[in-house]
Parts: C-alpha cells; sequence; structure tokens
C-alpha cells in the first residue's frame, strides 16, 4: 500500500528541485550581473533580469524558465499523465518557494507556461498570446502574467480539462498574490513598464 504512494511523491519531489533552479539569479551571477535580489524589484525572474541592460540574459533566463516546467512535465508523464501533473505542480512550487533561496523565489509566469504548454498545447497556445499581447498593448509585464494565469482555468473549462481545473485555481491565486507589490504599485500609478528606463 505504502508503494503507491512512492511515484507521486518521487514526481512532486523531482518538479519541485527542477523549479527550484533559480536561472536568472544563477545567469546574473555567472555573467557578471551582481545578485539580481538587489536589483530593480529584486525578482529572480526575466522581466527584473531585463533591469540589468542583459537582453540576451533575460531572454535566455524566460526560455529556461519556461523550459524547466515543460521538462518537468514531459519526463513524469513519460511515466505515467498523472505523474505529470504532480510534477508541474512540484515545479510551479519550487520556482514560487526555493529551498535554496529561504523560499524566495520568483512570480511562476513563466514556469505556468512550461507546465501548461506540455500537458496541452492549446492550453499553453492561449497563454501565451493572452502574456505577449498585453504586454504589447499596455507594456505592463504583471498585469499580462496575470491574466495570462487567469486564462488558464478558464481556457481548461472550455477544453473539458476538469480534473485540472482547481489545481490552475490554485497557481492563478498563487501568481496573483506573488504580484500584490505589483498590484499596489497599478493602483499608485507607479508600476514601471517594461523597456521603461
Amino acid at each position: 500500500m505504502q508503494s503507491m504512494w512512492i511515484e507521486p511523491i518521487l514526481a512532486v519531489f523531482f518538479g519541485y528541485m527542477l523549479g527550484a533552479v533559480p536561472f536568472g539569479l544563477l545567469l546574473t551571477k555567472i555573467t557578471g550581473g551582481g545578485d539580481l535580489r538587489e536589483i530593480g524589484s529584486g525578482n529572480i525572474g526575466a522581466t527584473n533580469v531585463l533591469r540589468t541592460g542583459n537582453k540576451a540574459i533575460a531572454a535566455l533566463t524566460l526560455l529556461l524558465d519556461v523550459g524547466k516546467g515543460a521538462v518537468a512535465v514531459l519526463i513524469a508523464a513519460e511515466i505515467d499523465s498523472g505523474l505529470g501533473v504532480l510534477a508541474g505542480m512540484g515545479a510551479f512550487l519550487g520556482h514560487l518557494y526555493p529551498v535554496w533561496l529561504k523560499f524566495k523565489g520568483g512570480k511562476g509566469v513563466a514556469t505556468l507556461l512550461g507546465i501548461v504548454a506540455a500537458l496541452d498545447p492549446i492550453l499553453g497556445l492561449v497563454f501565451a498570446v493572452i502574456w505577449i499581447g498585453v504586454l504589447l498593448i499596455f507594456r505592463y509585464s504583471s498585469v499580462g502574467g496575470m491574466l495570462a494565469s487567469v486564462s488558464v482555468p478558464i481556457t481548461a473549462v472550455v477544453l473539458n480539462h476538469y480534473s485540472w481545473i482547481p489545481m490552475f485555481i490554485g497557481f492563478a491565486l498563487l501568481v496573483i498574490w506573488k504580484h500584490r507589490a505589483n498590484v499596489e504599485r497599478l493602483m499608485a500609478g507607479e508600476e514601471p513598464k517594461v523597456g521603461a528606463s
């Protein structure tokens, strides 16, 4: 009976360890950009890496953060599709709350994109279109990320992925929670736009 829990626990653990790799922080340090946590918003994600002025490293951070979510799902799903979902959940929580950084991680948008794209490419496409579209129109990364995250459980309803909806709602709420400082700045008219000095 106990053995039936081993694979799910290992899937969550595997996902968490992969998600907890702080690519933005590591790449910024390696390239001489300093400690990302002491720059801009202090966040370890691609948007804050962009504030260092290194667009290439910001793009690479974005790709790696998306990639770790997707890889966690795809590898675990090779064993069982249900394990893929659990590994994705672990990767998301690992990115938000990495043990290496005293559980102070990123905001989860890029990693969530990788997870949902690996679970269903249509989910990922809708997410990406909303995120990029809102970003291009309004130039607020935070608004694009939050709206894209909220779109996931809605799109899941349309695509009949009912069993994933509670998890996706939880993900969306966590993304919004991690953006609470951004929400305050938006309401005060003080949120910086992408590309602004």
